[in-house]
C-alpha cells in the first residue's frame, strides 16, 4: 500500500514538473517579443559576481499607480512601438488589448515591482559582454506571463554570446 502511494505521488510530482517545463518552453517558442527599457540601479550593486541587478522603467512608471504597501500581483498593459519597445499604458482592467499592446504580469516582492526577475545571470567572466545593456528582452504569452530571455544595447543589438 505504501509503495503504491509513494509511486502515485512521485508520478504526480513528475507530471507537474514536466508540465511546468513544457509551458515555459512553449512560451519561449510562441511568446511575443517585448523589450523593456532598463532603469538605473544603485551602481554599487550593478555587477556582483556573475549576475546583473535589473530594474525596468515600466516598473518605475507603474509605481505611482500601485499601492506599494498593500499592493498585490497584477497585470499592466504596455504600449509597443514599431521596434517592440514597451512603455507603460495603463493597469490592466480586463478590457481588450489594442493592436500595439501587450499584457504583462508583475509581482510585488518586498514592496518592489518585478517583471519576471530582478537579475540577469551569465557565465563567469562574461560581465564585459553585458555592460552596455539598456533593454531587457522578454517573451510574453497571451496570458501575460513573461520570461526574460536576454539583454540588448541602445541599438537593440542582442548582447552576449550567440544563442
Amino acid at each position: 500500500m505504501r509503495k503504491g502511494i509513494v509511486l502515485v505521488t512521485g508520478l504526480v510530482i513528475l507530471l507537474l514538473v514536466n508540465y511546468s517545463i513544457y509551458s515555459r518552453e512553449r512560451l519561449l517558442a510562441e511568446g511575443s517579443l517585448v523589450l523593456l527599457q532598463l532603469a538605473p540601479v544603485d551602481p554599487r550593486s550593478l555587477m556582483q559576481g556573475d549576475y546583473m541587478a535589473l530594474r525596468f522603467q515600466v516598473a518605475n512608471d507603474l509605481r505611482s499607480h500601485v499601492d506599494k504597501e498593500t499592493g498585490h500581483d497584477g497585470y499592466v498593459v504596455v504600449k509597443l512601438d514599431d521596434r517592440r519597445l514597451g512603455s507603460y499604458a495603463r493597469l490592466d482592467d480586463g478590457s481588450a488589448l489594442g493592436a500595439n499592446e501587450a499584457r504583462m504580469r508583475y509581482r510585488m516582492r518586498n514592496k518592489q515591482i518585478k517583471f519576471g526577475t530582478n537579475a540577469f545571470f551569465f557565465q563567469e567572466g562574461d560581465a564585459h559582454l553585458y555592460g552596455k545593456a539598456r533593454y531587457g528582452e522578454f517573451r510574453v504569452g497571451a496570458d501575460g506571463e513573461s520570461i526574460l530571455t536576454g539583454l540588448r544595447d541602445d541599438q537593440l543589438a542582442v548582447l552576449g554570446l550567440a544563442r
